[in-house]
C-alpha cells in the first residue's frame, strides 16, 4: 500500500516523460508524428487523476506536479511544433517565434485552472490537451487542405485564435461524468458518437476536425443552455 499510493504521481511523471520525448523528437526532426507522444501523454494525464480519486490519495503536491507535467506536454511541446511548422513555411526569420504564444497562454490557462474553483463541471477556456491535440494533428492533413493549413498566415491565425481560446472565459465541455444518464450527458454522448464516426470514416485526418467540432459543440451548448 505504501507503494501503490505513489501510482498517481508515477502516471503524472509518465505524462511528463512523453512530453520530453516529444520535444526531443520534434527538435531532431525524427520521422515519427509528435501527435503520438501527445496522445500517450493525454492517456497518462487522464488516468493519474482517476487513480488519485480511486485510491483517495489526492494531494496539493500531486496537483502541482500535474500542472508542471502539463506545461511540458501541453504547453511547451505544441509551441515547439508550431515554431517548426512556421519555420518550414516562412522565410521570415522572426515569424516562427510567434508559436511560443501558445506556451505563454497555456501557462496562464493552467495557473488559472489551479485557483479557479468554478471549473468543476466545465472548463473556462479551451483545455491545454485539446489545444495540443489540434496543433500536433495538423500534420495528418494532406492534399489541398494540408497545403492550405501549412501556409504561414494560416498557422499564425491558428496560433492567435487558439491562444485566445486558452485564456478565454468561454465554457468548454468537460468529460466529467457524474452519472451515465442521457439527460445530464446528452451533449457529451452526442459528441462522442460523432467523433467516433469521424475517426472510422476519415482516420487520423479526422483528429483536428474533431477538436473543431468539440469547440463548436461547447459553443452550441452555451447558446442553447444545454446541460452536459
Amino acid at each position: 500500500m505504501k507503494l501503490i499510493k505513489h501510482l498517481p504521481n508515477a502516471l503524472t511523471c509518465c505524462n511528463l516523460l512523453c512530453g520530453c520525448l516529444g520535444v526531443v523528437f520534434c527538435l531532431e526532426n525524427k520521422n515519427i508524428p509528435i501527435a503520438y507522444f501527445v496522445w500517450a501523454a493525454g492517456i497518462f494525464d487522464f488516468f493519474d487523476g482517476f487513480a488519485a480519486r480511486w485510491l483517495k490519495v489526492t494531494s496539493p503536491i500531486g496537483k502541482e506536479l500535474d500542472s508542471m507535467a502539463d506545461m511540458v506536454s501541453f504547453g511547451m511541446l505544441p509551441s515547439l511544433v508550431m515554431y517548426k511548422m512556421l519555420e518550414a513555411s516562412s522565410a521570415n526569420l522572426y515569424l516562427p517565434f510567434i508559436g511560443f504564444l501558445i506556451a505563454v497562454c497555456s501557462a496562464l490557462r493552467l495557473a488559472i485552472f489551479n485557483v479557479d474553483e468554478t471549473q468543476r463541471d466545465s472548463f473556462k477556456g479551451l483545455n491545454t490537451p485539446a489545444n495540443t491535440i489540434f496543433i500536433t494533428s495538423l500534420s495528418f492533413l494532406s492534399g489541398s487542405i494540408g497545403i492550405f493549413v501549412q501556409q504561414d498566415w494560416v498557422l499564425v491565425l491558428i496560433t492567435v485564435v487558439f491562444s485566445f481560446l486558452l485564456v478565454s472565459r468561454i465554457n468548454i465541455l468537460a468529460f466529467k461524468f457524474k452519472d451515465l444518464s442521457w439527460q445530464r450527458n446528452k451533449l457529451r454522448f452526442t459528441f462522442l458518437v460523432f467523433a467516433v464516426l469521424l475517426l472510422v470514416f476519415l482516420g487520423k485526418p479526422a483528429v483536428p476536425l474533431i477538436i473543431l467540432f468539440y469547440i463548436a459543440f461547447s459553443l452550441a451548448g452555451n447558446v442553447l443552455k444545454l446541460e452536459g
